[in-house]
């Protein structure tokens, strides 16, 4: 959930979503296919002389794709930011029923107040189930029983899910347009997915190169590029290959990566996401990212709480996270499923937690020394997120 930010530096005006997501255009984009990323050949599908996004394809930055989670959430893959995107109003609810207090924020979206229940996830006397078993998330899911459709968050079904809760106005996105706004030129934005930080990029008149590996996801951001201006679409590339090697032939001012993407690589991934940047940084350009950490370590290890999407879907979005956890998983799923035993769409994923001190020590073993850190969430918050901004030590 997108944390409310307590630097005034993080209050820039937000995009408008009319700005954004103008009227639609029928104008379809240029796709862009290559063998190695760096050398695009041109396939011209526009019509009526207008200059769309352009899609280019890197079969060098490509990977086995990601695995569906199973219900109990063990299988590692793409975790969505919605998870930490769109903050409705909550209604705390603790274990015994009682409830705690309410909290109001904003949505992009309709803004209701929603209940949140928590629960410690511990093994009652005497059962054999282990504590991932016992929790809000399993036990919901176990009750769908055949309906349950399990799914990443970031795959052909759950990527639907993902964008109806995606955010363009929330502390990070507002926090990173600031940050670019200081210095001109080009953005490469790393984990892409369905646009929450291009579309604002475009917004304010920024060229754009959008990159992420899930072609769901990039199709979901070609959808809201052929209904931007033409303009806009002219302004962005869109890039599938992987982030953690990736080879685009050209050099970036300002490359963002946004909060949870980088735990969804592993240490070797990592390391193949710093070279990569370091390789495309231009002379004094600037790499920003976010990470997030847990800060509330004695609150519950689970929470459970209804959000509202843009269009107006009300989701029970689940996430299992014990302080001191190195992963967390959030589970997301409709909150009134349809009646009778039709499909019921299950999003689910495990994603690795990373530490502030520990990424610190990468970046500076890579080659990237962290000039500014600015925290985006109130201390005590459960989900404590932290800009950083680095450039190349040379």
């Amino acid at each position: 959930m997108p944390l409310r930010a307590i630097e005034e530096t993080a209050t820039a005006e937000a995009t408008t979503t009319e700005a954004m997501t103008p009227g639609r255009e029928t104008t379809p984009g240029r796709e862009t296919t290559t063998a190695d990323g760096t050398t695009p050949g041109r396939e011209t599908t526009a019509a009526e002389g207008t200059t769309p996004g352009r899609e280019t394809t890197a079969a060098d930055g490509t990977t086995p794709g990601r695995e569906a989670a199973t219900a109990e959430g063990t299988t590692p893959g793409r975790e969505t930011t919605a998870a930490d995107g769109p903050t409705p109003g909550r209604e705390t609810t603790a274990a015994d029923g009682t409830t705690t207090g309410r909290e109001t924020a904003t949505a992009d979206g309709p803004t209701t107040s929603d209940e949140t229940t928590t629960s410690s996830g511990s093994a009652p006397d005497g059962e054999a189930a282990t504590a991932e078993a016992l929790t809000l998330a399993a036990r919901r899911i176990a009750g769908l029983g055949d309906r349950a459709r399990v799914c990443g968050l970031y795959d052909a079904l759950g990527a639907p899910l993902y964008h109806d809760l995606a955010t363009y106005d929330d502390p990070e996105t507002r926090a990173l347009l600031t940050a670019v706004r200081t210095a001109p030129g080009s953005v490469l934005d790393l984990a892409a997915g369905s646009g929450r930080f291009t579309l604002p990029l475009l917004a304010i008149g920024r060229q754009v190169t959008a990159l992420d590996l899930s072609t769901d996801m990039l199709a979901l951001l070609r959808t809201a590029l052929d209904r931007a201006p033409a303009s806009m679409r002219a302004r962005c590339t869109v890039v599938r290959g992987d982030m953690s090697r990736f080879a685009l032939g050209q050099e970036f001012p300002h490359i963002l990566l946004g909060t949870t993407s980088l735990s969804l690589l592993d240490e070797d991934g990592r390391a193949g996401l710093y070279r990569s940047v370091l390789a495309h940084l231009a002379e004094g350009g600037r790499f920003l990212l976010t990470v997030l950490e847990r800060g509330d370590c004695d609150g519950p290890d689970e929470t459970a709480v209804r959000v509202t999407g843009a269009g107006g879907t009300v989701y029970e979005l689940y996430e299992h996270w014990p302080a001191g956890a190195d992963s967390r998983t959030v589970t997301l799923l409709p909150a009134d499923p349809p009646r009778g035993d039709g499909p019921v769409t299950v999003c689910t994923d495990r994603v690795a937690v990373l530490d502030l001190p520990r990424l610190e020590e990468e970046l500076t073993a890579s080659g990237l020394t962290v000039t500014s850190r600015q925290l985006l969430s109130p201390p005590g918050e459960r989900h404590r997120v932290t800009l950083l901004t680095t450039e190349a030590s040379r």
